[in-house]
């Protein structure tokens, strides 16, 4: 029975799981947290990744090896390969104003036609910029740029050359310097926001082999995190998933790609050949558990409290921007708990109003999916919020949507596997590995569209979008 490994190094830990590269059942796994911050140094990840590694009993005895990883984050390596400062991850909202400069430099129109999506905080290209301006000096020392994931695979394969790091479509494609239309880097728009073009991974086949580890697997070119949940989940066209995280996602298996000059639809690639095109929301389900927090209780106690409470929670309307916001693009926003009453401000109500606060954001991006001509015949319902009695009581309704909730499981570690066994096998396509789905009760979308129109309404009133 040979063996694959497939890790999920995503903000708050690493992931490795080990399963059977014909079946995809598990063997063993193994996990490790990461620092906390939005600015990371990468050994940590190094170091997380081997002692997930040994928790889950090694890969020497695997055939095959990826990793999938966290988005966009700018991690900088001087001439030797040495790091040269923290990494700024995609949650890093410092270089927000790097990403509006580049913005009015080119327009938002040229950049989508460029390169598929519009510079924001969490993008590479504006975190290029903001180190320009802010640290010229480690910007000097920087000889080589790439991603978490494209960093970890290039210290498994030990070349210890800056220059030999390689990448895949998918997780370059969010860079915002290389485009899914040319498949190529746009080398002018590296210079525009660094100065210089310092070296950049090569971009690899969804299936290649990029190199083998110190035990001999063979390497596979890894993806980012979206990417790797996508292919890890078996998606197909009319699929649309919705991913409750840390952050939350909205991205469906597209056949060509998208130039959102709004920006709001990033364009991306995906890890098979095809493209995502992904919404993404900075506030998912920390807002659940703050709230929970804030109420003196647990998820399942806010659960229990949330669905107590009538729809649109007595009045009460929440804007979950507790860490500011990508989607819509408001960077400096905070919380904003609207509609208070003497008779509504009850714990029920409160709680309910973070559920429908954070379902109501995700339900735009499934619109601004919709508007461009996006089929979504289902819903897949996934990341740890997607457990929560309330969040799958309200979602048929407010996705306006059949659902579904694949059985919880390490998707972006289960993607980065299946492409492990890909570029093991050799075959044209991946293997085809099986997914339980548990199919929530339809509801009637116009039950919920007095909750989206309070929301539209409190949007548009206290941010004026």
């Amino acid at each position: 029975m040979p063996l694959v490994a497939g890790v999920d190094s995503s903000t708050q830990s690493c992931k490795v799981l080990v399963r059977d590269a014909e079946t995809g059942a598990l063997v063993r796994e193994g996990r490790s947290d990461h620092p906390e911050g939005t600015q990371v140094d990468p050994r940590h990840w190094w170091r997380a990744l081997n002692a997930a590694v040994d928790a889950a009993g090694g890969i020497d005895d695997t055939v095959a090896v990826a990793v999938a990883g966290q988005q966009h984050g700018m991690v900088c390596l001087d001439e030797r390969g040495e790091v040269v400062r923290p990494a700024s991850l995609w949650n890093d909202l410092a270089p927000a104003a790097a990403a509006e400069e580049l913005v009015a430099e080119l327009g938002a129109r040229e950049w989508a036609r460029a390169v598929g999506i519009v510079p924001r905080a969490s993008f590479t290209v504006a975190k290029l910029r903001w180190l320009a301006e802010t640290d010229p000096g480690s910007a000097e020392r920087t000889a080589a740029v790439c991603l978490p994931h494209d960093y970890l695979t290039w210290r498994l394969a030990g070349t210890g050359d800056p220059a030999r790091i390689t990448t895949d479509r998918g997780d370059a494609s969010g860079t915002g310097y290389w485009s899914p239309f040319s498949l190529t880097y746009r080398e002018d728009l590296v210079t525009r926001a660094f100065g210089a073009v310092p070296a950049l991974p090569r971009v690899c086949a969804p299936a290649e082999r990029v190199g083998t580890t110190g035990g001999g697997a063979v390497l596979g070119a890894g993806t980012g995190d979206n990417m790797g949940a996508a292919l890890g989940l078996g998606i197909g066209r009319g699929d649309v998933v919705v991913s409750l995280g840390t952050s939350g996602t909205v991205f469906a298996a597209g056949t060509e790609p998208i130039a959102d000059a709004a920006g709001d639809i990033a364009g991306f690639c995906d890890a098979t050949g095809h493209f995502l095109p992904l919404v993404c929301t900075l506030n998912a389900a920390r807002v659940l558990s703050s709230t929970a927090a804030m109420l003196d209780t647990g998820l399942d106690g806010l659960d229990r409290l949330a669905l107590r409470a009538d729809p649109g929670a007595g009045g009460l309307t929440l804007l979950p921007y507790l860490d500011g916001e990508r989607t819509p693009n408001l960077p400096e926003a905070s919380g904003t708990l609207t509609g208070m009453r003497t008779a509504n401000m009850t714990p029920a109500n409160v709680a309910r109003a973070a559920v429908e606060g954070v379902l109501c954001g995700l339900a735009d991006g499934l619109d601004l999916l919709r508007g461009r001509g996006v089929e979504v015949n289902r819903v897949l319902l996934t990341g740890g919020a997607a457990q929560s009695a309330a969040v799958q009581g309200l979602a048929p309704a407010v996705f306006a949507a059949d659902v579904e909730v694949p059985q919880p499981d390490e998707y972006v570690a289960i993607g980065a596997a299946r492409q492990a066994a890909w570029a093991w096998a050799g075959s044209d396509e991946p293997p085809a590995w099986e997914v339980s789905r548990a199919r929530l009760p339809k509801a009637d979308p116009e039950s919920a569209r007095p909750v989206r129109e309070a929301y539209r309404e409190a949007r548009g009133r206290v941010y004026g979008v």
